[in-house]
């Protein structure tokens, strides 16, 4: 298992990617009306502060599982995973995304989760047909793994992607 500090930082070289993408989602044009009366251009589409969990899966993935987002569920120290702090309510959206290649900074796909329905649909998994499932490594790790084209449609879960999900059964 590679080491936190050599995943993070191999991970946040994607970050001025990441944020780009985000931005172009996340932010819009004001209206006419408020650009006049109160000088305001830009509008994030929320008016609190949002916490945005970001990961990149390395390269070699992206064909065999395109609609595919995984989260550590266990880890050797036994300490608190990223599916413990999400499902416990922390992070607002979460940035998914595959890296091109290991010499480049390019992320193709990605996906723009919103995680407070990403809760709501694992609330109500045993009513509809969600495909996930846990993998474990060798090194002590395990991920459990969503395919995001079996979310059902309501409540939204994807804000924002570079691939089109197929809809739902």
């Amino acid at each position: 298992m590679m080491s936190y500090n050599t995943n993070k930082e191999w991970s946040n070289k994607y970050l001025p990617t990441i944020k780009a993408i985000l931005g172009e989602h996340l932010i819009v044009q004001s209206s006419l009306e408020m650009d006049r009366h109160e000088a305001t251009d830009l509008i994030l589409l929320n008016a609190r502060n949002l916490a945005i969990a970001c990961r990149v899966r390395r390269p070699g993935f992206a064909a065999k599982y395109p609609y595919q987002f995984t989260l550590r569920s266990r880890i050797p120290s036994g300490k608190e995973t990223e599916l413990q702090k999400i499902t416990n309510g922390w992070a607002d959206y979460l940035f998914y995304g595959h890296a091109v290649s290991e010499t480049q900074t390019t992320i193709n796909p990605w996906f723009i989760i919103n995680l407070k329905s990403w809760r709501a649909h694992m609330i109500r998994r045993h009513r509809n047909s969600i495909q996930f499932g846990e993998k474990y490594n060798s090194d002590g790790t395990a991920f459990v793994w969503f395919d995001l084209s079996t979310f059902p449609p309501e409540p939204p879960m994807v804000l924002a992607s570079s691939l089109s999900l197929p809809k739902a059964a």
